[in-house]
């Protein structure tokens, strides 16, 4: 599996010790808003997430990488690519996402990874075009969506659980103009 590294994170595969990191994240309820209908999930249904993400990256050969902060080795997250398969209107696609630990908010990890996650799709699966998905009032998950060049297409409804969704994407071609080449 790939790692990527940044200056101050290692986007990197998922080890069963992240358990605890990943389980405490999905159960923190601020983290867990916006997020399909926003229930927390318990550590069953984390280490069953867990393994979903490591088959991920099986199949397709890209995934949600764990985020950890380097001089740390703090698991604060996660962030990367994955089939949107909740929103059969928008497929087929690609969606890049993130879900950090509430303390993590605020620092900029989030552009942080989720740039190194787009360089990634574009550069190095050579993907065309890649989207982001995120509830209508989750402001943070715009500014971030804003910083990676992604732009407003439209907004719907999640199916299974009747939430309002912003699309937002970006393509390869466009990706290329923002970095000069």
């Amino acid at each position: 599996m790939t790692t990527l590294r940044t200056d101050r994170l290692l986007l990197r595969g998922w080890r069963d010790d992240d358990l605890d990191a990943l389980a405490a994240i999905n159960a923190d309820p601020e983290v867990m808003r916006f997020i399909l209908d926003g229930s927390v999930r318990d550590r069953r249904q984390s280490a069953e997430g867990l393994q979903k993400m490591r088959r991920h990256w099986e199949e397709r050969g890209y995934g949600l990488f764990a985020v950890e902060v380097r001089e740390t080795g703090a698991v604060i997250g996660w962030a990367g690519l994955a089939v949107p398969e909740f929103l059969p209107e928008v497929m087929p696609a690609v969606e890049i996402g993130w879900r950090l630990d509430r303390g993590s908010w605020g620092h900029g990890y989030a552009t942080e990874a989720a740039s190194a996650a787009l360089r990634f799709g574009f550069v190095d699966r050579g993907l065309d075009r890649i989207i982001s998905i995120r509830h209508v009032e989750n402001i943070r998950s715009a500014r971030v969506m804003e910083k990676l060049g992604l732009s407003y297409e439209f907004t719907t409804v999640v199916p299974e659980h009747n939430q309002p969704v912003a699309i937002h994407a970006i393509s390869r071609s466009d990706y290329q103009a923002r970095l000069g080449g």
